[in-house]
């Protein structure tokens, strides 16, 4: 699948749409970033990423550290980058939203909840639904190690 970014500047706020796989053939270069007051990174239609797609998005984006920048729609895979790499998401990052999977062993079906920061968690508590249910409305279970796969919650300022 074909990478590309789009970028759209907007009242001194970079907003920054991912879509396709993070890898070797992405070429930030192409987007170049600058001095804004925020920027805004949208994952909702990243497939994909490799250790050369990390290791580009953190040259790209090293630079701008300084700048508050937004993570939303966090599909799992970005999500474990920033549990596990360092500058992945920069200190004054924030994840605004990201998704959850959610499994039935019965029905072998998978889903990913959205969840959006001050509704399903704040910078000190997660808020699970009730409950999630598969397609013949059997409940599904949590797909990830809790303890883990929401630990980049800790980064999130507590003034946030």
């Amino acid at each position: 699948m074909k990478s590309s970014v789009m970028l759209k500047i907007e009242n001194n706020k970079i907003n920054i749409k991912v879509y396709g796989v993070i890898d070797e053939e992405i070429k930030f270069s192409n987007y170049p970033l600058c001095e804004t007051s925020s920027m805004v990174f949208d994952f909702i239609d990243a497939k994909g990423i490799n250790s050369c797609g990390i290791r580009e998005w953190i040259r790209w984006i090293t630079p701008f550290a300084h700048i508050p920048m937004t993570y939303k729609n966090c599909p799992k895979i970005i999500v474990d980058q920033i549990n596990m790499v360092d500058g992945f998401l920069p200190a004054k990052g924030m994840v605004e939203s990201f998704y959850v999977p959610y499994y039935s062993e019965e029905s072998d079906e998978e889903k990913h909840i959205l969840y959006t920061f001050g509704k399903e968690f704040t910078a000190d508590e997660i808020f699970h639904p009730t409950q999630v249910l598969d397609s013949h409305k059997k409940p599904m279970e949590l797909d990830v190690i809790e303890s883990k796969y929401f630990r980049f919650l800790q980064k999130i300022p507590k003034s946030a």
